[in-house]
């Protein structure tokens, strides 16, 4: 099978990305964002399907923890791979198209927050290379798209993780 192909969305692909993944209100507000420079989207494509996509959150952080102790850090958010197609590596590839490109922008580190109720995940970004930062557990808002496009905010509480782009490869699977 042909590895997907891992792009930077524009506006054209909002018909096929909502075909694939639903949620048109959060990704018109993404593409809204990424043209104020406030972000990329990257989708993973099999021809013209989507497959799963992550944002790259170029903005300051909202959370006042993460601003005070990783200014300027990108946080990767909304990693997501259509059920059908998970465990086949293509969050692995967005992952690695979103640290590539931090890399060529000059990132040195990068950043994510990882749900208490998701240890799988955080074991793959482990296994990345990601490390938990030593100040705890962070109260972050999740914002859940309805499908009439209005955004409810819940609370969540997240483990941050942070990976150094520059100078720590991350492990190749074994």
């Amino acid at each position: 099978m042909e590895a997907p192909e891992i792009r930077q969305a524009v506006h054209a692909d909002l018909p096929a990305v909502i075909r694939s993944l639903g949620q048109a209100a959060y990704f018109a507000d993404r593409l809204r964002l990424q043209d104020a420079g406030h972000g990329l989207l990257l989708v993973a494509w099999e021809r013209q399907v989507a497959l799963g996509d992550v944002y790259v959150w170029l903005a300051p952080a909202e959370e006042p923890e993460l601003r005070a102790r990783l200014p300027g850090v990108a946080l990767l958010t909304h990693l997501e791979v259509a059920e059908k197609r998970r465990n086949e590596g293509i969050g692995t590839r967005l992952l690695d198209a979103a640290e590539e490109r931090l890399t060529a922008m000059g990132h040195e580190r990068v950043a994510l927050g990882v749900g208490l109720d998701n240890p799988a995940a955080q074991r793959l970004y482990l296994r990345r290379g990601y490390a938990e930062w030593p100040y705890g557990k962070v109260d972050t808002t999740q914002v859940v798209y309805g499908a009439n496009g209005e955004r409810e905010r819940r609370p969540e509480v997240c483990r941050i993780m942070v990976r150094h782009l520059t100078h720590t490869p991350h492990p190749t699977p074994q």
